[in-house]
């Protein structure tokens, strides 16, 4: 899970082995991380109730390969509901905690089996 939980519910997901990014994996490594990409965000949806997952890759900043699995809630607040997660104030989002969002997690894990 991601370390500030700016949509509860919202993790990250890496290859193993890391790779710089999507393009270096050959087709068999490329069609497994977006089908577990796919399979992280039915497990999200699944546990949180969210409406919907936004998903994004870019490793601009962290040149790893990584995607991004946001759950997104129909009571979002206007402003929040069709802005894109970085234009909000991440700072201000609850860090992960084992404390707060263990159950969640759990969840989670549980749907991916």
């Amino acid at each position: 899970m991601g370390e500030r939980q700016i949509f509860e519910g919202y993790c990250l997901l890496l290859p193993d082995p890391v790779v710089a990014h999507l393009n270096v994996l050959g087709q068999s490594g490329r069609t497994q991380f977006l089908a577990d990409m796919a399979r992280l965000g039915d497990a999200v949806l699944e546990a949180t109730g969210a409406v919907r997952i936004n998903y994004a890759l870019f490793g601009n900043a962290e040149p790893a390969l990584h995607a991004h699995v946001f759950p997104r809630r129909a009571d979002e607040a206007p402003g929040v509901r069709t802005a894109q997660p970085w234009a909000l104030d991440w700072q201000a989002a609850p860090q992960f905690s084992p404390a707060l969002h263990g159950e969640l997690q759990r969840r989670i894990a549980s749907h991916l089996g």
